[in-house]
């Protein structure tokens, strides 16, 4: 999940560089062997010895290089994991995961290098452009002092002072060229301080992007020291010790998804919400089996679908119902734009046909109206009380019914929960539950997923502190 994770941040800063036109052609005066200078991280060195912008071609090669290679790894694992159950696969497997996770964590470097020379530039044209707001100040200040000053005269004066009829009209021509060029100033001055904005707002957004860079390779660097003791755990082992384990792991998570399947059955819930008390009971049951914790889940389906003092209140206002374009209707038949991104439609249909729903009489969540230079943005069609859009629902389906024992269902409450719960498991919220809210609601750590975060962790706050209290009274 990780190193998606990492290449999702990593294939947003490639395109952010190539938009702002700073990748030289991939050919340039020096030649390396990328298998020695990036796996052994003599790039950094040569890097000082370099221009700026050689020094971004060497990063970015060698990203390529790690992604290539971490590619490879990838395939390896895949096929490791189809093969044969031993002890020396499930080792070069986990040497191989060491491998992949030392690649990542370079690309991280990699990243953060090249991010900074970003934000170095980006700082620079900031302070281009106030000066240059500056002297387009103090130019405007100029003319208007000598406008003013002009004005001061009578006529009189300016037909005394005038030796000829000539003179008096120059000195009209003159006002009317100093108005406007105090109007092209002032046109340039407006221009600067909108070009100064928004590359502020790039600044913040690079920023909050090195943050994530940062955070991302902690992670990595984490799960690379947590994967090393797991593979000396391993060589601590005899082969027949590794098969006893492995039959015990096999019988014990067999056993795991029947008591899982029975206790689902034991929770009787509505569909159309549940009060605190049945969600309090659902959440620490599924915190049991996934590992998340059952104040945080409750904050995140409080947050999404909490109305009218239940937990999955409010699972939609819209419906789809032109399947071309995405559009449909409110709950009431009044027409609305964008309810659902038309590329998702053809698998919500086939969720929600596969579950004997209709699809144009079947809720999900209306488009909240967002523009960007008068251009709307942005979809609705997130389905049921933990809001999934029908991609990422169609990736959790298995999982939940290979607990549950039955198909899986984004309007039930219990499979909502469920669902929330795998899908934050995989984004790390065992470790970084901040993160994980972030990646929940916005894909990443941007500044809206911080809000979201801040926001979920104070109600989950408050869900612990109840939690708590029934946990004593039950005591």
């Amino acid at each position: 999940m990780q190193f998606r994770i990492f290449n999702k941040l990593n294939q947003k800063l490639f395109l952010s560089l190539l938009i702002a036109g700073i990748f030289l052609p991939a050919i340039f005066a020096h030649a390396y062997d990328l298998n020695t200078i990036c796996d052994s991280g003599e790039w950094q060195t040569e890097c000082d010895k370099l221009s700026q912008e050689e020094c971004q071609n060497l990063c970015n090669q060698c990203l390529q290089y790690f992604n290539e290679q971490s590619a490879k790894i990838q395939n390896d694992l895949n096929q490791t994991g189809a093969a044969k159950k031993t002890l020396q696969a499930q080792i070069n497997s986990i040497n191989k995961k060491i491998k992949d996770l030392d690649y990542q964590i370079k690309q991280s470097q990699l990243s953060i290098k090249s991010l900074g020379f970003q934000i170095n530039d980006t700082e620079q044209s900031i302070t281009k452009t106030m000066a240059d707001i500056e002297a387009q100040k103090k130019k405007m200040a100029e003319i208007l002092r000598t406008v003013q000053t002009e004005d001061k005269k009578s006529f009189v004066e300016i037909m005394v002072t005038s030796e000829t009829l000539s003179d008096f009209f120059d000195n009209l021509l003159y006002l009317e060229t100093l108005d406007a060029k105090n109007n092209e100033v002032l046109a340039n001055y407006i221009d600067l301080q909108k070009s100064l904005e928004s590359k502020k707002t790039n600044l913040e957004q690079e920023t909050t992007e090195l943050q994530n860079l940062v955070i991302v390779q902690s992670m990595q660097k984490n799960t690379s020291a947590q994967t090393k003791q797991e593979r000396e755990y391993y060589l601590g082992l005899t082969e027949a010790q590794y098969q006893a384990q492995l039959k015990e792991k096999e019988d014990i998570e067999k056993k795991a998804a029947e008591i899982s399947k029975r206790l689902f059955e034991l929770i009787g819930v509505q569909n159309n919400g549940i009060e605190f008390g049945e969600a309090a009971q659902l959440a620490r049951q599924i915190e049991t089996q996934t590992g998340v914790r059952a104040a945080f889940l409750l904050a995140i389906i409080h947050t999404e679908s909490f109305r009218n003092g239940v937990f999955g209140g409010n699972v939609g206002q819209c419906y789809v119902t032109n399947f071309n374009t995405g559009s449909g209707t409110d709950l009431k038949g009044n027409p609305k734009i964008r309810v659902m991104n038309p590329t998702h439609v053809p698998l919500f249909i086939k969720i929600v046909q596969k579950l004997g729903l209709e699809p144009d009489k079947t809720p999900v969540s209306c488009w909240i109206p967002m523009y960007s230079k008068g251009v709307p943005y942005g979809w609705g069609g997130a389905m049921g009380p933990a809001q999934f859009i029908p991609s990422t629902w169609n990736v959790y389906t298995d999982k939940i019914s290979a607990i549950t024992g039955k198909p899986a269902n984004p309007w039930s409450i219990k499979d909502a929960f469920l669902g929330a719960a795998l899908f934050l498991k995989d984004n790390g919220a065992l470790t970084d539950e901040r993160s994980a809210a972030c990646r929940y609601y916005a894909g990443s750590c941007s500044s809206a997923g911080l809000g979201y975060a801040k926001q979920v962790l104070a109600q989950a706050a408050q869900y612990q502190q109840d939690l708590d209290v029934l946990k004593k009274a039950g005591e």
